[in-house]
């Protein structure tokens, strides 16, 4: 007999000045980077991905992991040793998220929900329910999945779509729940937040852009001159716009390159989080971004995570969720991730999810003229939280129509 537990989280982004607050930010920046430079080189076209959302799916599985299993997540996706301070760390920066929100006004909307909707009688270890519940907010609802597992795909799924303004539909792909289920652990992440100065809809206008680098097209351009974060970086000009609030940046790394692919590294978003400013006549695509779920197994595999996957077979060890024995344990079976990303005049709004699926084996400087940066080629593209340089989005754009 097999039991299926699925954890299933969106997307999101932190902030906190404490300690264990940075301490997450500063993993789900190097951990999202490592899975997004994984995936562009598997994909050379549009991407986006929820560092965050991935981070906190993965986390949340990471408060549950012992021994081999853990030593190699902590070592793929940048988390300290201890699951709990991992943990605080999400709790901390998701409270400073929601204040750093408030500051937006009543037009900036952030809706964060947690829940676990685990298998009808299943027991887990308290402990792993109250950590849950306490630092990520997550209640237990049971769901008889092994009655019905598509009907309780789908009311996971409808769950998630009123959490996100249903952006996100449809995280859990069809047959992905079977009667072996055991736990979804669900965090959804729906964002809506203006530009601190809008973009003239009136000065929009098609402009060309070198699709994948490589040939032309028309696409509508967004123009406005203010003052923006900028600097030249090694192999970049970056480009920082305000939200409302001056809590959160969309930030535009632009390759000197039109060819250029490699991505920023962790140290220099950090370091984007307190660009000087500068006035620039800024062109930017609008553009929206509404990809299928993917798979992240391999790519986490290809990282090393392998014994949380049970490779070789045995060797998963989640005892910390529940009792383990030989012949009878849990092993993450695939992470799905999906995200929804919309630019335009008036600000952004993004959602994100994703869905660790686990299974139970048994028997088995002062500028006086502006500076014109015209994004008119493949560049990479982040939310960042400015206070803790935390991303909750992470992208890349080769074609914007």
């Amino acid at each position: 007999m097999k039991t299926t537990l699925l954890s299933l989280l969106p997307f999101l982004m932190i902030a906190s000045t404490s300690s264990a607050g940075v301490t997450a930010a500063q993993s789900i920046n190097e951990g999202g980077l490592r899975i997004f430079c994984a995936v562009g080189q598997k994909n050379d076209g549009n991407i986006c991905l929820s560092p965050y959302s991935i981070q906190a799916a993965m986390a949340m599985t990471y408060a549950g992991a012992q021994g081999s299993t853990m030593s190699q997540m902590a070592e793929a996706l940048g988390f300290p040793q201890s699951p709990a301070e991992l943990a605080d760390g999400f709790q901390k920066l998701d409270a400073a998220l929601a204040a750093s929100a408030e500051r937006g006004g009543k037009d900036t909307a952030l809706h964060v929900a947690n829940r676990l909707f685990g298998a009808t009688g299943f027991s887990f270890r308290p402990a792993f329910l109250d950590l849950l519940k306490l630092q990520f907010s997550a209640p237990l609802e049971e769901l008889d999945f092994q009655k019905n597992p598509s009907a309780a795909a789908d009311l996971i799924n409808a769950w998630v779509e009123q959490q996100t303004e249903k952006r996100i539909q449809n995280l859990i792909p069809q047959n992905a729940l079977d009667k072996t289920t055991t736990l979804v652990l669900v965090n959804a992440l729906y964002l809506k937040i203006p530009w601190a100065e809008e973009f003239f809809a009136g000065a929009t206008k098609d402009l060309p852009f070198l699709v994948s680098g490589r040939d032309k097209a028309d696409v509508p351009t967004m123009a406005r001159t203010g003052s923006f974060g900028y600097s030249g970086l090694p192999g970049f000009q970056a480009v920082a716009v305000p939200f409302r609030g001056g809590q959160f940046q969309f930030l535009i790394l632009l390759p000197e390159k039109p060819g250029a692919v490699e991505p920023p590294s962790a140290p220099l978003l950090e370091q984007c989080a307190s660009l000087p400013r500068r006035d620039v006549s800024l062109f930017l695509p609008k553009f929206k971004l509404e990809p299928p779920t993917i798979s992240l197994a391999d790519t986490l595999k290809s990282l090393g995570i392998k014994a949380a996957f049970d490779i070789p077979h045995g060797s998963a060890d989640f005892g910390g969720m529940a009792p383990r024995k030989p012949d009878d344990y849990l092993y993450l079976s695939d992470v799905f991730h999906k995200t929804f990303f919309a630019l335009d005049e008036k600000g952004v709004e993004a959602a994100a999810a994703t869905a660790v699926v686990m299974m139970r084996a048994t028997a088995m400087p002062v500028q006086r003229e502006p500076l014109e940066v015209r994004v008119d080629r493949p560049f990479f593209f982040a939310i960042q939280h400015i206070p803790t340089s935390a991303c909750l989005f992470l992208g890349r754009i080769t074609d914007p129509r």
